[in-house]
C-alpha cells in the first residue's frame, strides 16, 4: 500500500497518508529525536450527529442528546477491566474527548510505541456496554453535567450559543442533558457505534520517532482480523437553521467574583468549500488579531477602562454547516462593555483595519503556528481536525499566508454586524 507524501516547505515536515481497504486514512508524522510518541484515533462523530440515515436503511435515527460523549466514556469500560490501568501498564498515559464535530481517542508514551498502539486500536474497535454499566455511567456524567451547569463560564458559553441557534444542535451542551442521558441504552449505543465507528468514518494519526512503514504494518494487520465490509458515508441530517439569532440577550446570575461577559458573531451562510472554510477561519483569527489583540487601539481603550483584561479572549469555531466567533472575559460593566465594543467595531469598520496592523498579526500568528508544531498533540489533533474539515493543517499555514489586509477588512464587514450578534451576561450574586 504506497504512502503520499504531504510536504510543507516552510515547515520542512512531512506527513505519510495512506488509506486502507476498509476505508481507514492512516497518517504518520515521523519526528527524528522526539523520545515521546503520540497517537490519536479519531471518529467524524460529534455531539451535533444526534439525526441520521444510517447506510442502506430509508428511516431517520433520532438519538437522544450527549450519546456521542456518553458513548466515549463507556468504551473506557472493557470486560479485562478499565483502559487506563491497561496503559499504565505500558508507561503510557491515555485519554479522549468529544466535540461538537468528533471524537478522539489518543496516548502519549516515552516507552515502546507498538503495545500501546495495539492497546488503543483494541479498545476502541471492541465495546462493551452492559445495562448495569450505561446506569452507572448515568449517574457519573448526570453529576458532571449539573456541575458545569453550576459554573459560570460554562453558562456564559452555553447560554450564548443558544442564543446564537434556533435549531442547529450546536447549541446544546455536549454532554447532554441530565433527561436526555437516561434515555440512553446499551441498544442505542450499539446502534451510534455501528453507525459512526466504521473504519471508513475514521482516522489514524501517529507522531514521533517512529517509522511509517512499520506504523502501518502493526495497522494493517490489525484490521485484517476484523473483517470489516464495505460501507457508503453516513447521511447525518440537521434541522434548518436561519442566519438570524435565536436570542440577542441571555443574563443568568451566579456566584461569581465578577461580571462575565460574551458576545457571539454567527455566519450567515456556510463556506463553499473546505478550503473556503479554512480561509475563513485564518480571515477570522487576523480580523481579531488586528481589532482586538493586545497591540490594538480598541484593545487598549477598553483595557485602560477596566472593561477587559488579561483574560478577555476571542476564538472562531466551525464545522461542516455552522460557524461563530465568540469573545468576552470578565468586567466591570458588561452593558458598557458592549456598547464599546460594537462601537468600535462600527468604527474599525469605518475606517478599516490599519494594514501594518493586519501584517503584523499575520507574521505573528505564522510564527506561533510553526512553533506549535513543536507539539506532537497539536500536530496530530490539528491534522484530524481539519481532514474531517476536508483539508489539512498544512493547508490552513498556506491559505494564511495567502490573505491581504484588503481581505480581513472584507470579513470584517461581513461577519462583525450587530444584527449577527448575541449576548450572554453573567452577573454575580447579591
Amino acid at each position: 500500500m504506497a504512502w503520499q507524501e504531504q510536504h510543507n516547505a516552510l515547515l520542512k515536515e512531512t506527513v505519510y497518508r495512506t488509506r486502507l481497504d476498509n476505508g481507514l486514512d492512516v497518517f504518520v508524522m515521523p519526528r527524528r529525536g522526539f523520545r515521546k510518541r503520540y497517537a490519536v484515533f479519531s471518529t467524524r462523530y460529534g455531539s451535533i450527529d444526534n439525526r441520521f440515515r444510517r447506510p442502506g436503511e430509508r428511516d431517520a435515527v433520532e438519538v437522544p442528546d450527549g450519546i456521542a460523549h456518553f458513548l466515549e466514556h463507556q468504551l473506557f469500560e472493557q470486560e479485562d477491566g478499565h483502559v487506563f490501568d491497561a496503559f499504565a501498564a505500558l508507561g503510557a498515559s491515555v485519554n479522549a474527548y468529544t466535540s461538537h464535530t468528533m471524537t478522539s481517542y489518543l496516548f502519549s508514551t516515552t516507552g515502546e510505541l507498538a503495545p500501546a498502539l495495539d492497546r488503543l486500536l483494541d479498545f476502541v474497535q471492541e465495546p462493551h456496554f452492559t445495562p448495569s454499566g450505561v446506569q452507572k455511567e448515568i449517574g457519573i456524567i448526570e453529576q458532571e453535567i449539573r456541575m458545569y451547569a453550576d459554573q459560570p463560564r460554562h453558562r456564559l458559553s452555553q447560554n450564548l450559543l443558544e442564543g446564537l441557534y434556533h435549531a442547529h444542535p450546536v447549541r446544546i451542551d455536549i454532554a447532554g442533558t441530565p433527561g436526555s442521558i437516561r434515555r440512553i441504552t446499551p441498544e442505542l449505543l450499539y446502534a451510534c457505534y455501528d453507525t459512526f465507528y466504521h473504519p471508513s468514518n475514521m482516522a489514524l494519526f501517529v507522531v514521533g520517532d517512529v517509522h511509517p512503514d512499520a506504523v502501518l504494518e502493526q495497522v494493517t494487520a490489525d484490521m485484517a482480523g476484523r473483517a470489516y465490509q464495505g460501507r457508503a458515508p453516513v447521511e447525518r441530517l440537521f434541522p434548518d437553521e436561519p442566519p438570524s439569532v435565536a436570542r440577542p440577550r441571555t443574563e443568568a446570575t451566579l456566584p461569581a467574583a465578577r461580571p462575565l461577559f460574551a458576545v457571539g458573531f454567527k455566519d450567515a451562510a456556510l463556506a463553499a468549500s473546505p478550503r473556503e472554510q479554512l480561509r475563513r477561519e485564518a480571515l477570522t483569527s487576523l480580523v481579531l488579531g488586528a481589532a482586538l489583540g493586545r497591540g490594538s487601539r480598541l484593545y487598549e481603550e477598553l483595557y485602560r477602562a477596566d472593561l477587559v483584561d488579561d483574560g478577555f479572549s476571542s476564538r472562531y469555531q466551525a464545522g461542516p454547516n455552522f460557524g461563530h466567533t465568540i469573545l468576552g472575559g470578565e468586567t466591570r460593566d458588561p452593558d458598557e462593555l458592549h456598547e464599546r465594543l460594537m462601537a468600535g467595531f462600527e468604527r474599525l469598520g469605518a475606517e478599516g483595519l490599519p494594514e501594518d496592523d493586519v501584517r503584523r498579526v499575520q507574521r505573528q500568528e505564522i510564527g506561533e503556528l510553526v512553533q506549535l508544531f513543536d507539539s506532537l498533540e497539536f500536530v496530530a489533533n490539528g491534522f484530524l481536525f481539519y481532514h474531517f474539515m476536508g483539508g489539512s493543517l498544512f493547508d490552513y499555514l498556506d491559505v494564511l499566508q495567502e490573505i491581504t489586509p484588503d481581505d480581513a477588512n472584507e470579513r470584517l464587514a461581513e461577519h462583525f454586524r450587530p444584527e449577527r450578534a448575541a449576548v450572554s451576561v453573567i452577573r454575580p450574586q447579591n
